[in-house]
C-alpha cells in the first residue's frame, strides 16, 4: 500500500516514513510534523529565461541605491539604509517588539512612497489599535490581512508599493503544497517567492521570522541563506531595552547593534548607548570596560562578587560572560599575580544584558575580580582594555582609538591598556600603559 504522507522535521527538513520523538538527523526532539506527500503529475514545467553567461569584467558595477529608514539606530545595522530590491529577515522571541518596528518603519517610509504591511497573525482591526496607540495614522500604508501567497503577489502588482513588510513568514502559505503554514516545505518555498518578487521588480521587503526556544529563527536554515540580511531583536520582556542586531548583511559589515528603548509611544531610539550600560557605583567588584559591536565602541560595566565558599568545588557564575573564559582568567590571575581564589565563590556579571564575546575584556574582568578579593574599589572613570594571555601579558586591542574617543566623550580621565597600543599623538585622556596583570594591579591598587 503506498503511503500517503511522511514525517518532516522542522528544524533541519531530514523526512522519514515514520513518527520519531528526536529526529535522527539534527537531534531535535519533538520536530517531527507529518506531512502529506504530494503527488506529482506528469512532466514538470522548467521555465526557460533565456540568460546568457557574461564575462566579470563586462558587469556593470554600481553603488547600489539606498534609502534612510528614517530610525539611524537602523540604518546602522543595515548598514546605511534599505538596498532596493533587497531582502530581510527580522527574527525575535514573540512580544520583543518586532511588529512595532516594522510599523514604525512603515510609517516614516509611507511618507514618501506607498507601503504594504501584510499581516498574517494579526486582523486589520487589532494593527490599526497598535497603529493609534503609536500615533500612527497614514494613509499611504495599506493594510492586507492575507496568508495566501497567491493573493500577496497579486496585491504586490496592483499597490505597487516601495516597502512590502511580511508578519510573519511563518503564517504565509502556498496553496499547490500540502504542508501546513510553517512547515520547512512552505517557508522554504515562500521565502523563495519573496525573493524573487523583490528582485524582479525592485521592491523592498522585510520577513518577520519566529524563532525556536534556542534563539535561532525557525525554519529551514534556507531562508537565511536566501535572503540579503538577517537581524536578530533581542531583549528582555521584563527589560526596556532592546538590542537590533546584524548577523548576515550582503550590502554591509555584520555585527553591528542598535540600541532601542520600549516605550508606551513605541521604541525610541538610544542615542548614547553606553550611557544604559554603566552606572555611578563606588562599590568594589565593579570595572568599566570597552567592546566592540561591529564598528561601534561600547563602554559596559562589569560586576564582580567574590565571597568564600563553603564547598569542595567554588562555584563560577556568569551572566554575559563566557563561563569557561573566566575559569581560565581565575587560573591566569592565581598563578601569575598570587591571588587565591580557588577558595572562592565568583559571580560575574555584564550590566544591561549586554553579552560580550571579545577578549578585550579581559582586563577589565580580572580587575573587578581582584578588587572583590581585595574589597578595595576601582578608581572612578577609569577604563580598562586589553586581552590577558596566558602568561599574564597584556596584549593589545583592535580599533584602540575608537575607544579612546568613546571613553573621551563620557568623561573618563584614564584608561588602562597595552603598551602596544598607545597611540603616538595625544589622547583626550589619560593612557595607561601596561604590559603584564602584575603591572596594572600594582598601579591601580598599589600592590
Amino acid at each position: 500500500m503506498r503511503k500517503s504522507s511522511h514525517f518532516v522535521c522542522q528544524n533541519c527538513g531530514a523526512d522519514s516514513a515514520k513518527w520519531f520523538g528526536k529526529c535522527p538527523n539534527c537531534e531535535a526532539w519533538g520536530s517531527m510534523v507529518e506531512e502529506k506527500i504530494q503527488e506529482k503529475k506528469g512532466k514538470m514545467n522548467i521555465a526557460v529565461t533565456g540568460a546568457q553567461p557574461v564575462d566579470l569584467t563586462a558587469v556593470p558595477v554600481e553603488q547600489e541605491e539606498r534609502k534612510k529608514t528614517g530610525l539611524a539606530e537602523l540604518d546602522l545595522v543595515l548598514g546605511g539604509g534599505l538596498v532596493k530590491g533587497s531582502l530581510v529577515l527580522v527574527g525575535g522571541d514573540p512580544g520583543i517588539g518586532k511588529s512595532t518596528l516594522m510599523l514604525q518603519l512603515a510609517d516614516y517610509v509611507a511618507n514618501a512612497r506607498p507601503v504594504l504591511y501584510v499581516t498574517g497573525e494579526e486582523s486589520s482591526h487589532q494593527l490599526g489599535i497598535r497603529a493609534r496607540r503609536l500615533s500612527i495614522a497614514n494613509s499611504s500604508i495599506k493594510i492586507l490581512a492575507e496568508t495566501c501567497m497567491e493573493s500577496i503577489l497579486e496585491w504586490v502588482d496592483k499597490v505597487a508599493p516601495d516597502l512590502v513588510v511580511v508578519d510573519s513568514i511563518q503564517s504565509v502559505y502556498k496553496s499547490e503544497l500540502t504542508g501546513a503554514p510553517g512547515s520547512v516545505g512552505q517557508v522554504r518555498e515562500c521565502g523563495s517567492e519573496l525573493m524573487r518578487m523583490a528582485k524582479q521588480k525592485g521592491v523592498t521587503t522585510i520577513i518577520i521570522g519566529h524563532v525556536t526556544k534556542f534563539g535561532a529563527i525557525a525554519g529551514p536554515k534556507t531562508l537565511e541563506h536566501i535572503v540579503d540580511t538577517v537581524l536578530y531583536f533581542e531583549g528582555d520582556q521584563n527589560q526596556q531595552y532592546r538590542l537590533l542586531r546584524t548577523v548576515k548583511n550582503r550590502f554591509g559589515s555584520t555585527n553591528e547593534i542598535g540600541v532601542f528603548e520600549m516605550t508606551e509611544q513605541g521604541l525610541a531610539q538610544v542615542s548614547n548607548p553606553s550611557g544604559l550600560f554603566l552606572s555611578e557605583s563606588e562599590a568594589p567588584g565593579s570595572s568599566t570596560v570597552s567592546i566592540l559591536e561591529g564598528s561601534r565602541a561600547l563602554l559596559v560595566e562589569v560586576q564582580a562578587l567574590t565571597s568564600p565558599t563553603f564547598f569542595n568545588f567554588p562555584q563560577r557564575v556568569t551572566t554575559g560572560v563566557d563561563l569557561k573564559r573566566l575559569s581560565m582568567l581565575l587560573a591566569v590571575l592565581e598563578r601569575r599575580v598570587g591571588v587565591t581564589v580557588h577558595n572562592y565563590d565568583c559571580f560575574v556579571n555584564v550590566v544591561g544584558g549586554i553579552k560580550i564575546s571579545e577578549p578585550a575584556a579581559d582586563l577589565g574582568i580580572l580587575m573587578a575580580v581582584l578588587s572583590s578579593v581585595r574589597n578595595v574599589p576601582i578608581p572612578k572613570k577609569t577604563a580598562l582594555v586589553g586581552e590577558v594571555g596566558l602568561g599574564g601579558e597584556v596584549r593589545p586591542v583592535v580599533q584602540a582609538n575608537n575607544r579612546f574617543r568613546e571613553a573621551e566623550k563620557l568623561g573618563f580621565k584614564q584608561v588602562f591598556i597595552s603598551k602596544k597600543n598607545l597611540p603616538r599623538e595625544k589622547s583626550g585622556v589619560e593612557l595607561v600603559g601596561v604590559s603584564s596583570l602584575q603591572e596594572a594591579a600594582h598601579l591601580i591598587f598599589g600592590t
